[in-house]
């Protein structure tokens, strides 16, 4: 850009006079712009050339016309002479450039935007899109190698934590935690699955106080996604697409990579992850009380369990010997309430085995006979009462 304003700008000039009168398209250029060349992006602007900013450019200079194409590879630092330049008029060449250069423009910033972006110190934002997952994972390792405080990692399954341990992804980790970093990671799992990815992270040779400091919690397995985070010092941040979670490699299952080195970016990020955090605790807390409750019903069927069985001997025992019809009667009453909050206990005892998966099926000969009686008479005695 500056070669052409020292060599050319006034010829410019007078095609940007051409197009006012209409006989001319104009002149568009595309560069990086930056603090160094902002004045004379103001300047050119300020004669009618058009600019945009694109951050990653071809390895070249090049301009085109509808009908020729100059091209060169040096780097032309501060408007420099060149030695060698491509010029053709080949409409080969001339439609190559011209789609090249058309392309580039659609994705340019316009200079006022990038100038405003530039003043306001935001320049240096970048989101970069990574389309191969070896390029994502060389592009992870860097970002979590350089932190310095911490580390924030959702996992967007089980599986996505035994890839990452497969290909050594967690020595970065214990890297950091030895500066005295710290790594906090969550991951949709169930108390099994996290023992056993816990036993393949100390297996993978992590040494047991580093294994300790790695902070793993987990949260209910509906909220298993298909995107991964990786949050560092809360400034930088990179999501990794779970193309295939059932593939064994990283890189047949990884998709796309978005890295950002946004801070407001990072900071959402970090949010989602503080959300979750907090959800894992009261998700703990709500299994601490659950096993509490389980417990708590276990301890008193077996304690009702105690009292009901002397009572169906001694109503057996002193029915087999009463005389009297009505303290048979009595006496079959209670025999059968004490059988009823037998079966009943029974049936709490059986619920608590389910779920702790300790329950036994056993198949027994009955006497149908006498349930099908047995239930007469219960609601019989129930109708009497009302």
């Amino acid at each position: 850009m500056y070669y052409s304003y020292n060599h050319f700008f006034e010829l410019k000039k007078i095609l940007l006079e051409k197009q006012r009168k209409e006989a001319h398209e104009g002149v568009r250029y595309i560069t990086n712009i930056n603090k160094d060349n902002m004045e004379l992006v103001r300047l050119l602007i300020d004669v009618g050339i058009q600019i945009r900013h694109v951050k990653n450019l071809p390895p070249m200079s090049f301009g085109v016309s509808e009908k020729e194409t100059a091209a060169t590879i040096e780097k032309m630092q501060g408007g420099k002479k060149l030695q060698s330049l491509l010029i053709s008029n080949d409409p080969l060449y001339v439609t190559h450039f011209t789609s090249i250069f058309e392309e580039l423009w659609k994705r340019g910033i316009d200079a006022p935007d990038r100038i405003m972006s530039v003043e306001e110190g935001s320049d240096t934002t970048n989101i970069e899109i990574i389309d191969n997952p070896r390029g994502a994972l060389r592009l992870a390792a860097e970002i979590v190698g350089s932190a310095k405080e911490e580390v924030l990692r959702i996992y967007p399954s089980v599986n996505a934590l035994r890839r990452q341990v497969r290909v050594g992804a967690l020595d970065l980790f214990g890297k950091l935690m030895n500066r005295g970093g710290k790594v906090r990671m969550v991951i949709p799992s169930d108390d099994k699955e996290l023992k056993s990815i816990l036993d393949e992270v100390n297996e993978a040779g992590i040494s047991p106080v580093l294994s300790s400091q790695l902070d793993i919690r987990s949260v209910d397995k509906s909220l298993q996604t298909h995107i991964g985070i990786i949050v560092v010092d809360r400034k930088e941040s990179i999501i990794v697409e779970s193309k295939d979670d059932t593939k064994d490699s990283y890189f047949e299952a990884a998709g796309l990579a978005a890295y950002s080195n946004s801070m407001q970016i990072a900071l959402s990020y970090a949010s989602i992850f503080e959300s979750l955090w907090k959800q894992t605790e009261m998700y703990e807390q709500s299994r601490t009380y659950s096993r509490m409750q389980k417990e708590f019903i276990n301890v008193a069927a077996h304690e009702l369990r105690t009292p009901v069985q002397p009572i169906i001997g001694l109503a057996d025992t002193l029915y087999s010997k009463a005389q009297d019809i009505r303290q048979k009667e009595a006496l079959e009453i209670i025999f059968r309430n004490a059988r009823r909050l037998q079966r009943l206990v029974e049936d709490i005892l059986d619920v608590t085995k389910i779920e702790s998966d300790s329950l036994n099926l056993n198949r027994e000969r009955f006497n149908l006979e006498e349930v099908i009686e047995d239930a007469i008479n219960e609601s019989d005695n129930e109708r009497m009462k009302q």
